[in-house]
């Protein structure tokens, strides 16, 4: 994959009470990433940018939500979620600081 493209496949991570839950019980962490991104693009960049071993990748289409206003409906913009399963014993930390 090219270099420039592991940056812009992860859009950012998706924090939710379902996620903390996910991570605590099997090791899965959720990312919101581009449209386009395919499973094998996601793996290797989790895998290169926070140096963990990917076991599972499984991802989503989420669907904009309808709203309604005095001049009529609109739709919000959907987007692309990927649960991502690493080897047991290993983590994410989101919030590095260097």
């Amino acid at each position: 994959m090219n270099p420039e493209r592991v940056y812009t496949v992860l859009r950012e991570p998706h924090i939710s009470e379902k996620v903390s839950n996910l991570g605590d019980a099997s090791n899965q962490y959720a990312f919101k990433v581009a449209r386009d991104a395919t499973k094998a693009e996601i793996k290797e960049a989790v895998e290169t940018l926070f140096g963990v071993n990917v076991v599972g990748v499984t991802t989503l289409n989420v669907k904009g939500k309808f709203k309604r206003s005095s001049r009529g409906t609109s739709r919000k913009r959907g987007w692309k979620k990927a649960y991502i399963r690493i080897a047991s014993g290993q983590e994410i930390d989101y919030m590095v600081t260097e």
